[in-house]
């Protein structure tokens, strides 16, 4: 027998309709153990059913005190932020509104009804450059770039404040969602040789890439045992993108031959990257029970979402 919904504690979620948002709230409305709200800023792009979709500006500080002194959640997962990082170079007041700015209006708001705050940050606050890679949690950020940085300052907003908070570190996250434009490395290479296309793919960057899905069940795994504190939730495997392409093609019987092996030095991209991030996930496999999947795994789950899209 289903509990009653008002017995339920309230999870708030923002950027409810990105990518990792309607990983939450596909996985939290099937848990049945939750009231979902899901907030977005413009009009609900989810799918299926079981949880309440609200319009929320988030950089808008009278909506935002407005939104959650009315729904009073427990927890709040804030997902939302502007991550594509040449943008947030090029559009730095835009990238601050976004990251820091409506990151303060939720954290004062979450102050008043004392709910449970996790905060989805980056391994882009570290720059990649000491030979320290994987990190740990307790790693010095140092952002080469300003989304790192904003960020990084999203984090001290967290641990300056008067919440019970976590915040769940990750690293380059992919995945298929609903009506979503941005691509990801797996479909990049896909779509390239497919084509019969030659791809140029750097070798000298390091990460741990994360499944969507399991972001989100990391998420939602400290929001379940209200930890707190700082997590890395990512994969398992320290890869290059050259070694994510070579996996993708092989997975789908594609051209390797298509594959071009390069450096970061070919490239000019108008935020710098950090060369070698990935994290080591121990503390959120002992402490949470995380279990993420294989990069080769996570391909195979993409490619069922692609059949059935």
């Amino acid at each position: 027998m289903s509990t009653p919904l008002h017995n339920k504690p309230k999870v708030l979620i923002t950027g409810a309709n990105g990518l990792l948002g309607q990983k939450l709230v596909e996985q939290l409305v099937a848990s049945n153990s939750w009231e979902v709200i899901a907030t977005g800023r413009g009009p609900c792009r989810l799918s299926g059913t079981g949880y309440t979709y609200e319009m929320l500006d988030i950089e808008n500080q009278q909506e935002v005190d407005d939104t959650l002194l009315l729904l009073r959640p427990e927890v709040i997962i804030h997902g939302a932020a502007m991550t594509h990082v040449d943008e947030c170079e090029k559009h730095q007041e835009a990238c601050y509104r976004a990251n820091v700015l409506a990151t303060k209006y939720l954290v004062a708001a979450a102050e008043e009804i004392a709910a449970h705050f996790i905060f989805v940050s980056t391994d882009f606050i570290f720059s990649g450059l000491d030979g320290k890679n994987p990190y740990t949690e307790e790693a010095v950020a140092d952002p080469v770039n300003y989304y790192g940085q904003t960020k990084l300052d999203g984090e001290e907003l967290l641990k300056r404040s008067r919440l019970k908070w976590a915040i769940a570190r990750t690293v380059l996250v992919y995945g298929l969602a609903n009506d979503l434009s941005r691509s990801n490395i797996i479909l990049w290479v896909k779509a390239s040789l497919e084509a019969g296309k030659q791809i140029q793919v750097v070798d000298d960057q390091v990460r741990t890439p994360t499944l969507a899905e399991d972001l989100a069940a990391g998420c939602i795994l400290m929001a379940e045992q209200g930890a707190t504190g700082v997590f890395n939730i990512s994969g398992s495997e320290l890869l290059t993108p050259y070694q994510m392409a070579m996996e993708t093609a092989d997975y789908f019987g594609l051209n390797k031959e298509l594959i071009v092996r390069t450096d970061s030095t070919q490239f000019t991209q108008p935020a710098r990257r950090p060369m070698k991030t990935g994290f080591v996930i121990q503390k959120a496999i002992e402490k949470l029970g995380y279990s993420p999947k294989t990069f080769r795994m996570g391909i195979s789950i993409l490619a069922k979402q692609l059949i059935s899209s």
